[in-house]
């Protein structure tokens, strides 16, 4: 024997047994629902007759629950609230605005981290999304792919290059300049570090997150900048990752040569410090790099104006 498909119980019918039950009035639900007391009247002997039961008994001038109206009303309340939060929520989902932005790791942790406060503290309804890859460093073993929108999720990119990116506003934030950083213990003592010279005392950490070297000045080139040939610009240990490169820093392991604008947090927490102020500059810098389907996402626009208004600050 074939199945009759159950029909859903009439919505509005629900809504006015619940009010009717609650003021155990047709004419007070009447008016809380911004319609008739006939008209709720009729929607309840809608959902009597979809039952079979009655749910009221009519007084002369009362309403009265009957034993099957008592038990249901507390489950059309449940359901009536979890209908409203769920309507709720979806309207604070649509109203809400996300964005994901991307970086290096090194940019993540160094400069957005310690300002990243300021910008949620700005905008409490924006759904931020960070994530941090090395993917976001060009090498120059292939050009990075275009920065093309890939799904409907506004997106932003801090790239680590040259700044040729296809299909994408772009806009530099600051270039990279390399200077000495090490822990300020380093600054102290027998050797203590405070001129070119004295870095034959101390270990050199290389990053070799660029593997290109004509973009990334090594130890060899910045020794050579500053007229110092006698110091073997090798020895030392070697990081695929700027930031595991000034950790070390950070924890008196040795001098690395680091990128000067991501410094400001750490120098002002005194957990680094640069001993000579001599910079070696590169081909490479950081850009903001958003698609040009987000481009006037206001979640991107809002990213964007925050992040060149920060780097403004720090130059001023």
């Amino acid at each position: 024997m074939e199945k009759t498909a159950t029909r859903a119980a009439p919505l509005n019918a629900l809504r006015a047994f619940e009010a009717a039950a609650r003021q155990l009035s047709f004419t007070i639900a009447a008016r809380e629902l911004h319609v008739t007391a006939g008209a709720v009247s009729r929607q309840v002997k809608l959902l009597e007759d979809y039952l079979g039961v009655a749910l009221f008994r009519r007084l002369t001038r009362a309403l009265e629950l009957t034993p099957e109206g008592a038990a249901m009303l507390p489950h059309v309340r449940d359901g009536l609230g979890h209908l409203v939060s769920a309507v709720d929520i979806a309207r604070s989902r649509a109203a809400a605005c996300a964005l994901t932005v991307v970086t290096p790791p090194n940019f993540a942790a160094r400069w957005l981290m310690p300002r990243l406060a300021r910008f949620t503290a700005a905008h409490p309804k924006l759904e931020l999304h960070v994530a941090s890859t090395q993917d976001m460093v060009d090498r120059r073993d292939g050009k990075p792919e275009p920065a093309e929108a890939r799904d409907d999720t506004p997106v932003a990119m801090v790239r680590f290059g040259d700044g040729e990116y296809t299909g994408a506003r772009v806009e530099p934030i600051f270039s990279a300049k390399y200077v000495p950083v090490c822990s300020p213990r380093l600054l102290r003592g027998k050797n203590a570090l405070r001129k070119p010279d004295d870095l034959r005392h101390h270990t050199l950490l290389h990053d070799d997150t660029v593997i290109a070297e004509s973009v990334r000045p090594t130890w060899s080139d910045w020794l050579q900048s500053v007229g110092i040939t006698d110091i073997d610009a090798t020895r030392g240990p070697h990081f695929s990752d700027a930031a595991l490169a000034m950790d070390a820093a950070v924890e008196g392991l040795g001098v690395t040569l680091a990128i000067k604008e991501l410094l400001g947090a750490e120098i002002r927490a005194g957990r680094l410090a640069v001993p000579i102020d001599i910079a070696a500059p590169t081909s490479y810098a950081y850009y903001l790099v958003t698609p040009h389907a987000h481009a006037t996402h206001r979640g991107a626009a809002a990213f964007r104006d925050w992040l060149l208004e920060e780097v403004a600050l720090e130059r001023s």
